[in-house]
């Protein structure tokens, strides 16, 4: 077989209906949309309508809260530091910060910045200029002979200043 043999199997692509032209094709007219209403005029989406029964998305309890402002930080830990350090993507020599953990691929994105956590073990001393970390990460980092740089998260333009 080649590839200009390949062909569907017989039946298995099927033309679509044409609808609305003419009353010979049998979908004329109304073009099997039934006659006035709603349902057979174009744009509809009834999402989550039932028929005048309180949708469900209503009968249930709604509980807690989303909070607008919360942070979500990209996580990192000394086990995946420590691998991307020994394969040469990332410079223990060099200072680390968040666009170079970007850069190496260990982070994909900042989001609200970088946070370091505390699983596995840190082997060389490191330094490291990240948005926060666990205290376990700190000890771990300053106990290898590193030091970390926290930055907090920026602030939100339109939080008013503290008084």
């Amino acid at each position: 077989m080649k590839l200009h043999e390949l062909r569907d199997n017989p039946g298995a692509a099927r033309k679509a209906k044409r609808v609305g032209r003419g009353p010979g094709s049998g979908k004329g007219k109304t073009a099997g949309r039934g006659i006035k209403g709603q349902k057979s005029r174009s744009g509809v989406a009834i999402n989550g309508f039932e028929g005048g029964q309180m949708p469900i998305y209503r009968r249930l309890p709604k509980r807690g809260f989303n909070n607008p402002f919360r942070k979500e930080f990209a996580v990192i830990n000394l086990d995946g530091l420590q691998k991307f350090i020994d394969a040469g993507k990332l410079d223990a020599a060099a200072l680390i910060d968040e666009d170079a953990l970007v850069a190496s691929g260990l982070v994909r994105r900042k989001l609200d910045g970088v946070r370091l956590l505390a699983r596995g073990e840190l082997k060389q001393a490191v330094k490291l200029k990240i948005a926060g970390a666990s205290k376990a990460a700190v000890a771990a980092v300053e106990k290898a002979g590193g030091a970390i740089e926290l930055t907090a998260p920026a602030k939100a333009a339109a939080e008013p200043a503290a008084e």
